[in-house]
């Protein structure tokens, strides 16, 4: 069994997540790039740099980046660092979902 931590965008990434981190009580950290509960809200960028402060920090760590992602940001989010990336509205919103995906 994995276990994940997710954090809001008004959530920092504090000495008690990152001790959850380095104590290993964590396999993954989701990155929310928007409020959750709510489809198709635009991409936060600037939640980027928490992905690269905890891609920089622990580089092991399996970081996921769920809210707003599509091909217009996909590229940038992988670069951050992030190695999971989930994508809603970009797909189920399309006219060609397969060609989304």
């Amino acid at each position: 069994m994995e276990v994940g931590l997710s954090v809001k965008p008004n959530t920092a990434i504090d000495s008690t997540i990152e001790e959850l981190i380095e104590q290993k009580y964590i396999d993954r950290i989701l990155v929310m790039t928007v409020e959750p509960g709510f489809g198709g809200q635009k991409f936060m960028e600037n939640m980027m740099e928490k992905v690269k402060y905890l891609h920089r920090k622990y580089p092991n760590l399996d970081i996921q980046v769920d809210g707003g992602i599509g091909i217009e940001n996909a590229g940038l989010v992988a670069k951050a660092g992030a190695n999971w990336l989930v994508a809603g509205s970009a797909i189920f919103n399309a006219k060609d979902r397969k060609e989304a995906f």
